[in-house]
Order: C-alpha cells, then structure tokens, then sequence
C-alpha cells in the first residue's frame, strides 16, 4: 500500500525541483536563526543567496554529532522554545546527550513519514501493534507510536522489558504487529517455550524493526522463528528519529522520504561526494524541520543510493541496508571488521543460536579475537569432540569470510545476557586497558 502517491511516485525531476525549493528555505532559515550555521557559512564565504537549486547543497558544511554535544543542550534550535512542543535526547554512550526539539509542525511531519513507512510494510487500520520500543527521551517508542495511531492502527504502548508480559499481551490482545529492536525480537523468539507460549499462540504477522545494524540474514531467521514478514525502518534521533527511511515487499533498499531528508553518500576520509553506487558515509539534510534543522549531517552510517524505480511503483531514492559504521570498525591486526560480519557467517552457517559476544584484547603488542556464541538448543552437540569441530568450523568460516583468525567459544543457550534495546555485541579490552 501506497500511503502518499503524490509524493512517493513523484518524477525525479519534479522531486530535485521541491528539494530545491526546500533547501534554499531552509538556509535562510538556519543562516537567521542558528548563530552556529551563520558563522560557518561566513567561514566559508556562502551565503544563502548562493542556494539556487539542490545541486548547491556541496557548498553547505557539515554537522557531526560533537557539534550538537557541543552545543548542548539547545544551542542549535531554530525556534524559541515557546515552539519547541516536545524533546527528545539520545543517549549517548560517552559525553553528553544530543538534545533535538520538534515544533508542531516537525510532529505533524514526523507523523506522516511514519505513516509511509508502515503503510509500506503492509499495516492498517486493521492491525494491533505492539510498540516494544522504549518510550521516553528515546525517539523510537513515541514515533513509531504516532504513525501507528496514523494509519488507524489499535496501538499497545507496552514500551521496551518484561519479556514476560509483553509475551502475554501479545498473545492476549492478538497484536499482529511487533515493533523493537531486532535482536529484542530474536530474544522474544527464544522465549516463547519457557514462557509456556508457542506460535499457535501469537497472531503476528508483521515486524517492524530497527535502532540497530542488522544483516539480511537476520531478517531471514526472524522470519522464519515469528514466521512474519519483517520489515526494516531507519532514523536517528538527530534527524527526526525512525521513519526516515522503510523497505518495502520487494527488500531492494529502503526508501528514503526524501522530500524531508535529503541523503548523500561521502567519502569516509576526505568528505567528498561519491559516485552513485559507490559505499560511503550516508549524509542528511533535514528539508522540513523547523526546531533543529541540520544542514549535512553525517551519520557515520555506511550505505549506497539507488535512483531506479522500485518493483513496488516508488521512485524514491532507496539506500542499501545499514549493516555498520564507519566510527564502530573494529581494525583488527590492520583488518576492517565490522560486528554484522560475524552475524552474517553465523546466520549463514546456521549451526548455532544468532546470540554472540565479541571480545577484542591486546596480548604481547598483539591483537586478539574471541567469539562467544551460544549453542543452538534444537541443535546441541552430544560430545566433547563435536562441540571441538564445531568450533573448528565456525573459526574457518570466519578465517575465511574476514580473513582474520578468530579463537570460538561455543557456550550454552542463554548465557550471553541479552539487551531489551541495542545489543551490544562487542567488548573492546583495548579501550579499557
């Protein structure tokens, strides 16, 4: 289902001309308003009279996420605060949070990106959804809350935690969608039996998930344990929060809402446009937003853009799937390893449990790699010989996909804790000695 014809199958040239416009309202609007934007474009000798079309945006500087810590907590706001009708803040593993506004406006815009996203997925007015994102300063709970309430959706704010209840609610109140983390979603999976529930139990049919890197083949297994269609939403809480960005049936790519967001792909190292096609850092420009527009934004998300019309009628630029970032590879004896690597060879072989910890340490000036991943209850091993030869097996599949050695430890099920928002999936000792 298409929830804005007008706009997601917009010719492109009709599209680059409405960005167009967008963008050289927006440069005023931040050059008037945002002392910070103001005096990085008189640094660099750009004024808003020099933003005539989409096509200027290459002589806007960049906004990182240490310019908003910077800046904390509303030094980057457009508006006055009597504007600002909510906010929302990330939270940020070191320093201090980035805080990001909305005006009513913003809210209203957020509400109907989202409502793309999930109409894009398949879900109505028919569907009970089962929000399992947190709620609060995190974007996640209340944004996808409200495209839910959008599209006519029965919506079961049950918010992140409580395995236990969240299992009965679903079973309880029939929800056919789930919204969470994907690795939440897994660790949902594996609880049924012990909770005393089974599929027969559960009326899902659909997934929405999102707030962490996840790999193809994860999607794969999430469908097959839900036995759902799982669908893949983007955002960060900078640029709006989820609904940036959603795949479609065809999973070719999500599409980004581009008359809101402007993306462009940069190399990681000298910040210069690539080529379409070519892997980079995904870069947004917030077209729309009034509380805390940003110009250039760089995720430090590495992705690709398709221009090509999709199978499903939208022309909307689609990125590929986000399965890492450039600022949490691992380097590795010189080698570039990002975590969804590691899950892709483990889905792959499909031998052991998705559920796994990765721990980096620094031995003799030398830097070391253990995997530890959980044996698959349905597939334990019976001796001490085959848990050694599976464990030999999964350290040359990995030799061979990363081209690193790995030492693998297989443990039993459910001895890695589990995380009810992001996993965390590595543990550097290199950082922490």
């Amino acid at each position: 289902m298409i929830w804005n014809e007008k706009i997601e199958c917009i010719s492109r040239l009709e599209m680059r001309t409405l960005q167009g416009e967008k963008l050289k309202e927006l440069v005023n609007h931040v050059y008037k308003n945002v002392t910070f934007y103001r005096n990085r474009m008189d640094e660099m000798g750009v004024k808003p009279a020099d933003i005539q079309s989409i096509d200027d945006i290459v002589k806007l500087p960049f906004t990182y996420k240490t310019d908003l810590r910077d800046h904390y907590p509303f030094g980057l706001f457009a508006v006055p605060m009597k504007e600002i009708v909510r906010v929302h803040a990330s939270s940020g593993t070191t320093g201090k949070p980035t805080t990001v506004g909305y005006t009513i406006k913003d809210i209203e815009n957020w509400r109907e990106v989202l409502a793309r996203c999930l109409a894009m997925a398949g879900i109505s007015s028919d569907d009970i959804m089962q929000v399992s994102y947190g709620y609060g300063l995190f974007t996640g709970g209340l944004g996808v809350h409200y495209g839910a309430e959008t599209v006519g959706c029965s919506v079961i704010p049950i918010s992140g935690g409580n395995t236990r209840r969240q299992l009965q609610l679903m079973a309880d109140f029939g929800s056919t969608v789930l919204a969470c983390t994907p690795s939440y979603a897994l660790h949902l999976a594996g609880a049924l039996a012990e909770n005393g529930y089974s599929l027969a139990d559960m009326k899902l049919k659909i997934g929405i998930f999102g707030a962490e890197p996840w790999t193809e083949n994860m999607r794969l297994e999430l469908e097959k344990k839900w036995g759902i269609k799982a669908f893949d939403i983007y955002g960060l809480s900078e640029i709006m929060g989820p609904g940036v960005a959603n795949d479609c049936e065809y999973h070719a790519g999500l599409h980004v809402h581009e008359d809101h967001f402007y993306p462009e792909i940069v190399d990681p190292i000298t910040k210069k446009p690539l080529n379409i096609g070519e892997e980079g850092e995904l870069v947004f420009t917030t077209l729309t937003k009034e509380g805390i527009p940003l110009l250039r934004y760089n995720t430090r998300d590495l992705s690709t853009l398709n221009y090509e019309k999709c199978s499903c009628g939208r022309t909307s630029v689609r990125m590929k799937k986000i399965t890492g970032r450039s600022d949490d590879m691992l380097i590795i004896r010189g080698v570039n390893l990002f975590p969804s690597q590691i899950e892709h060879v483990l889905l792959e072989m499909g031998e052991t449990s998705a559920h796994y910890m990765l721990y980096v340490d620094k031995v003799n000036n030398l830097d070391t790699l253990e995997l530890q991943v959980e044996l698959d209850e349905a597939k334990m091993v019976d001796t001490i010989r085959d848990l050694q030869n599976l464990s030999k097996k999964i350290e040359h599949a990995l030799n061979s996909a990363l081209g690193l050695s790995v030492k693998v430890t297989l443990v039993e099920p459910k001895t890695i804790a589990r995380s009810e928002g992001k996993a965390v999936r590595v543990i550097d000792k290199r950082k922490l000695a």
